[in-house]
């Protein structure tokens, strides 16, 4: 218990000074996750729009079951497949994303992507 409350008053305690390299962390999420939001809303709306419009859209029937089963994709299998596509043998590895925020841009894409079109499928019904 010593451990966790010398922890949250250390955490506090760099909040209140604001230490630089929090910052920097700080300021690494928020452009890692805006930018994956972005990419996600510019694609996943009209997409969305799209199927939740067209009734009789050839594929619907799959294309929906599809989008659900993204909405349910937990993080972790979502980080794994990234990893496998990112790494050095897989089909994207040369692009040297791996570990860097790109990657990261490119993996939280693919878990808000599916959420995006989902919801906006449900809301133009």
């Amino acid at each position: 218990m010593e451990a966790i409350l010398r922890g949250l008053t250390d955490a506090f305690r760099l909040l209140w000074h604001l230490d630089p390299a929090l910052l920097e962390v700080i300021g690494l999420t928020l452009r890692v996750t805006l930018g994956a939001l972005a990419i996600a809303l510019v694609f996943g709306i009209p997409l969305g729009a799209a199927v939740g419009l067209a009734r009789r859209l050839p594929g619907r029937s799959i294309i929906v079951p599809v989008i659900y089963t993204g909405m349910a994709l937990p993080p972790v299998v979502v980080g794994l497949f990234t990893y496998l596509l990112l790494s050095n043998r897989g089909p994207l590895g040369s692009l040297s994303w791996l570990f860097t925020p790109t990657g990261m841009v490119l993996a939280q894409t693919i878990i808000a992507f599916p959420l995006v079109v989902g919801l906006t499928m449900t809301a133009v019904q």
